[in-house]
């Protein structure tokens, strides 16, 4: 994930252009593609460890972090970013970054809590 990272950070429109030729969407999709693949290390981290509590039989844990990370902080501060305080489309690809990114942490905390290891399946 750091690699592709690294790639589509650098080289977005590129990418971008490979689906659709329209110069603002572009532009626009490039912008989206930066921004969010800053947070794909810590994606990929959130979603194995989330779903290696998924596996071991503690599924609310990962149910409650998604909760959390999507529809308690995600999305009000997609709202917060791009309208209230007029960051625009970035803000709302700022707060993808942001929840993710709070989600690898909180299930790395949870992961190394091991509680999970008390489950029975």
């Amino acid at each position: 994930m750091g690699l592709i990272s690294i790639i589509l950070i650098i080289f977005p429109s590129f990418f971008i252009q490979l689906f659709i030729s329209g110069p603002m969407v572009i532009q626009s999709g490039a912008l989206s593609l930066r921004i969010i693949s800053f947070g794909f290390a810590f994606y990929g981290l959130g979603m194995v460890l989330v779903q290696a509590l998924n596996g071991a039989g503690d599924t609310m844990t990962p149910t409650k972090i998604n909760f959390f990370c999507f529809w308690i902080l995600e999305i009000p501060l997609a709202y917060l970013l791009a309208l209230q305080l007029n960051v625009g489309e970035s803000g709302v690809y700022y707060s993808i970054v942001i929840a993710e990114s709070f989600m690898a942490i909180a299930a790395i905390w949870f992961f190394r809590r091991g509680k999970w290891k008390l489950k029975k399946v």
